[in-house]
Order: structure tokens, then sequence, then C-alpha cells
């Protein structure tokens, strides 16, 4: 899929297409890109083929078999990806991406309703609350509902962080207070002293 994009957008890619009018110039580029992304093994095996459609055909006829490999596998962990089972939401967030990814590139279709289901119906049984709440809010894509749950866990961390730093009741009293009302007692009894003097 890479080598077929950057040869579209190296205007290359009529050199791997059948019945194309491509110059001698195009097909050597096209030839020079796909050789320096080939394995050295396959390098020598394919050594004698000058043509980057017969190369493109036989490399195809190799690997193109994604749907008999990748797919059942790539449905099989989006079956069981659940957001629970991972430490943080950016990690969920690549294997999803991971995985409809994989499905993509064997034909599936992957709408953002699905993504946003899938994430919702795998909240821990113990945030069923927050899950409604999210839900309620009404997202239409799945990218706005995965920054707002990292937005919230980064603030949740915070508050964790700050929380187990000095939890909450054990400020220690500030010096500068102990300080000042230090001298503010003395100060008090130094007036009250002055008081009773003059009173005599």
């Amino acid at each position: 899929m890479d080598a077929k994009i950057y040869l579209e957008a190296g205007n290359l890619g009529e050199t791997i297409k059948e019945d194309n009018s491509a110059s001698s110039q195009d097909w050597v580029k096209a030839m020079i890109f796909i050789c320096r992304h080939l394995d050295e093994g396959l390098k020598s095996e394919y050594l004698t083929v000058e043509d980057p459609l017969t190369l493109w055909k036989a490399l195809k006829n190799r690997y193109n078999h994604q749907k008999t490999v990748i797919l059942p596998r790539a449905r099989y962990e989006r079956a069981h990806l659940r957001i629970q089972d991972f430490k943080t939401v950016a990690e969920y967030n690549s294997a999803m991406f991971k995985i409809s990814s994989q499905l993509k590139l064997c034909g599936e279709t992957i709408i953002e309703e699905d993504l946003m289901e899938k994430t919702f119906s795998t909240f821990h049984a113990s945030k069923v609350l927050l899950q409604q709440q999210y839900k309620e809010r009404g997202f239409t894509k799945y990218n706005q509902l995965i920054s707002v749950l990292i937005v919230a866990e980064q603030n949740n961390e915070l508050l964790m962080k700050n929380h187990q730093s000095r939890p909450t009741g054990l400020a220690p009293f500030p010096e500068v207070n102990a300080v000042s009302l230090e001298g503010n007692t003395i100060s008090s009894r130094g007036n009250n002293y002055k008081r009773g003097n003059g009173h005599k």
C-alpha cells in the first residue's frame, strides 16, 4: 500500500497498471523505488525483471493474501479489544487504529459509530455512570471522544499525584504563619503588659 501511494504521488502509478503508456524513464524510476524497498533475498530473486508491472504482479501474487491471513486475526483482535485492558487511553487508541487499518486494508468498512460504540461498550463495569455521561454528550467523531478521554485521564492523573504527595487534611502549618503567630503572641503579651503598667 505504501509503495502504491508513493508511486501515485510521484506520477508513477501508471507504471504498475495494465496497458500503460508510461515512458521508459518512468519505468526506471518505478523500478528503482520498488527495488530499493525489497529484501536482499527478493532483489536477487527478481534480478532479471526489468518491467515494474511484471515485478508488481509477481510481488502481488506472492504477498496478496491479507484476506486469508490478516483479516481473521484483525477481526478476532477487534472483537476482544477492550479499553479497560489498557493502562492508558493512548495505548487503547493506538491498538484500535492498528486493527482498523488492517481491516480497511482487507476491504472492511469502518464507521465512526462502530468505533465509538466499541469504546463505550468496553468501559470497566465500575465506570458505567461515566460511560453514560460520555454517551449523552453526543460525539459524532471517534477522535473527539478519544481527545476528551485523554484530557480527563490526564486531569485525573494530576489530581491523584497531588493527593499522593500530600493527602487531604495533612497540609503542614506554613512556617511564615507560625512565626507571624508567634510574633503576634509576644506582641500581644507586650501590649497587655504595657496596658497593665499603664493602669497601675
